[in-house]
């Protein structure tokens, strides 16, 4: 299987990591070898040898030479690469999906889904291309006009996560390149393969359409590399998917040099069942919300408040589901299955220390809450726990894993609260049929996540809306809606057209 993916999409079982520009891929062996994994049996898939100081030094060197040829080339034409790179991806989606479920562990409608997000958000730069509107304004001084307009920024970092192995990237890149920058692509060590496959397939298009390079990737085998690459002055963007621990570092190194970073980190995100929620939109919204991707989504559904006047339904319910999914746990490459496994033995820790922590804090493990030792592979059950509060140590932290908090509120007051209560603010939602709690969640005095959702689940983002959350999960907004302007720098220009010098607020000023 592994074989017939990887030669699906022109790779091998040995391959070069960084794409140095030029049609050149480093023949560097000596930097480190990743070894990805796959996570269902725990078999490496390939070998990928890392990037050294000198191939990263290229890349940005031949970086900046094609930015200079790229600012000025028209934006529609920017446009028009993007779309060979979304044409040239819908031919290749059943195999990169495959291979995306291969090396990370979604199941493989997920896979296909996330290849599906880099067609969609191609399509909406090449529509975006020939939209970079400024503004115009009038000036206080008679004789002058004045404007806004968006000019390239210039080099764009982009470090995408294990759990969207090429979506992130897409999301950051096609709108970069039609803003007229060039973007340099480090990847998770974890999911590498998917990296190199979507290179060799965009970069290929750019070649046959007569575009030169404006994608360049590396791969880190240590740390060194990626601290470089933040701390680079050449580099006025970082755009940063991951933890808020390292989110965190990230931002603060990117300020010290007057960078801009663009964080998209951790949620804890909430679903509420008010009396009236419909429970056949319901109970599915929260599986998949909960479960997909085996709970591996910043906007995954990791607490649910349920009013006590449905709470014992809802929870019987949602147990029948959940053990039904338990019977579809296995090999996330099948049509069958519907939970693959955790990215990593790490991950598996992570998932039983933080059962451990909910049963210590006085939570009952209503169903799940085990590691599956009885195949190969990262494989747990996905789980839910009651008896805990909202300011539980173990429900204020994210947990990458399936494991959901249930909890019982008498008021929407109180659900609102605790579900704000929380350091992150990605993804929220509510379920009813109450037009007015529906317009109250949603007020200034509703959700202050970043996404808030009514009779949807908190997982499952369109590229139209802007992408991102508030507090701890960093602030960023990638995607759609307005956020090709962060990849551009906004400039106001005054032109007087008079014969006289006046100055703003009447200044008075005779040499």
């Amino acid at each position: 299987m592994s074989h017939e993916i990887l030669k699906a999409l022109g790779l091998s079982a040995e391959l070069s990591g960084t794409y140095l520009g030029q049609g050149e891929w480093s023949t560097t062996s000596d930097a480190g070898t990743l070894q990805p994994v796959n996570p269902a049996t725990g078999e490496v898939i390939a070998r990928v040898h890392a990037s050294s100081q000198a191939d990263y030094e290229t890349i940005v060197s031949r970086a900046q030479a094609a930015f200079k040829v790229w600012r000025t080339t028209p934006a529609p034409q920017r446009g028009e690469a993007v779309r060979l790179c979304g044409e040239a991806l819908r031919k290749h989606k059943d195999a990169l999906g495959s291979l995306v479920a291969l090396e990370m562990g979604k199941i493989k409608p997920e896979g296909d889904g996330e290849v599906q997000e880099m067609i969609d958000i191609a399509d909406f730069a090449v529509g975006q291309s020939r939209m970079l509107y400024g503004y115009t304004m009038h000036s206080e001084r008679p004789g002058h006009r004045m404007y806004e307009q968006y000019q390239p920024l210039g080099l764009v970092g982009i470090i995408s996560a294990f759990n969207f192995p090429v979506a992130v990237w897409a999301w950051n890149a096609m709108l970069a390149a039609i803003a007229g920058d060039i973007c340099i692509w480090k990847p998770s060590p974890k999911v590498p393969l998917s990296a190199i496959a979507t290179m060799k397939i965009c970069n290929e298009a750019l070649k046959d359409g007569g575009f030169p390079d404006i994608f360049f990737l590396f791969n880190d085998g240590g740390t060194e590399l990626a601290q470089t690459f933040v701390d680079d002055k050449r580099i006025p963007l970082i755009s940063f998917t991951g933890s808020t621990k390292v989110g965190r570092m990230v931002g603060e190194r990117v300020a010290h040099r007057m960078g801009r970073s663009l964080l998209e980190l951790g949620g804890n995100n909430a679903i509420i069942l008010d009396q009236s929620a419909d429970l056949k939109l319901a109970i599915p919204g929260i599986v998949f919300g909960a479960v997909g991707t085996a709970g591996q989504r910043c906007t995954t559904t990791r607490r649910l408040f349920v009013h006590t006047s449905i709470y014992d339904t809802v929870l019987e319910t949602l147990v029948k589901a959940y053990k039904q999914v338990e019977g579809k746990i296995g090999d996330p490459t099948l049509s069958t299955t519907l939970m693959g496994p955790l990215n990593s033995p790490e991950s598996v820790q992570a998932y039983l220390a933080a059962v451990e922590k909910a049963k210590a804090s006085g939570g009952t493990i209503a169903t799940g809450g085990a590691a599956l030792t009885d195949r190969k592979g990262n494989f747990v059950l996905p789980t839910i726990v009651t008896g805990l509060k909202n300011s539980d140590e173990v429900v204020q932290s994210e947990t990458f894993a399936p494991i959901l908090y249930v909890m019982p509120f008498d008021s929407i007051d109180e659900a609102i609260e605790m579900q704000n209560d929380v350091p992150q603010g990605l993804s929220s939602a509510i379920f009813t049929q109450n037009l007015k709690v529906a317009e109250q969640f949603l007020s200034a005095a509703g959700s202050d996540c970043g996404i808030a959702n009514v009779n949807i689940g908190t997982s499952g983002a369109e590229i139209g809306g802007a992408f991102g959350g508030e507090k701890e999960t960093g602030g960023g907004r990638e995607s759609g809606s307005d956020a090709w302007k962060v990849y551009m720098r906004r400039q106001t220009n005054t032109i007087n057209y008079s014969d006289a010098l006046p100055l703003a607020q009447g200044i008075k000023f005779h040499v």
